[in-house]
């Protein structure tokens, strides 16, 4: 089983087979509108626009799993996004990430990087870094930055 095996739906309702993202180097993020690490959007923005050409993609999945933070629709989450922050990256629909209603990627994304952390994932921008050949080699936490991972993202784009 690879990531790549996976597909899911993006914001639109469109199927997204993620074998498209081979050679690419990926961080997947459940995120959230209305949460305090919110604007990450905008350095997870910066990143995206940095190294996009050496090969980075975001992966953005709204959660409202936590607090009811991710209230709205797809639409209204990708419009706050794009007005807000300037997203362009890719966000896709709102999935759950812990419990019996998991989205099977999120069940593997941290078999594969449970480490320390635990498997559960705790908060709202939660992020799994996976490289080229679509293994996870590393997982961040809410509070870790986009800034504070961008010496890891580089070197992982090689």
């Amino acid at each position: 089983m690879s990531i790549y095996d996976f597909k899911m739906k993006d914001a639109q309702g469109n199927e997204v087979d993620l074998s498209e993202y081979k050679g690419k180097v990926l961080l997947v993020v459940n995120t959230a509108t209305g949460c305090g690490f919110t604007p990450q959007y905008e350095g997870l923005e910066d990143l995206y626009k940095k190294y996009k050409e050496a090969g980075l993609e975001i992966l953005d999945f709204p959660c409202n799993q936590f607090g009811g933070q991710a209230p709205g629709t797809e639409e209204e989450i990708v419009d706050f996004c794009q007005s807000r922050f300037g997203v362009t990256f890719r966000q896709f629909a709102k999935i759950e990430v812990n419990g019996e209603n998991e989205a099977p990627l999120y069940t593997f994304l941290k078999k594969q990087q449970g480490g320390m952390l635990g498997s559960k994932i705790k908060w709202n921008f939660t992020k799994f870094l996976v490289d080229r050949e679509g293994n996870v080699v590393d997982r961040f936490s809410p509070m870790d930055t986009p800034e504070k991972m961008e010496g890891r993202i580089k070197e992982v784009l090689g």
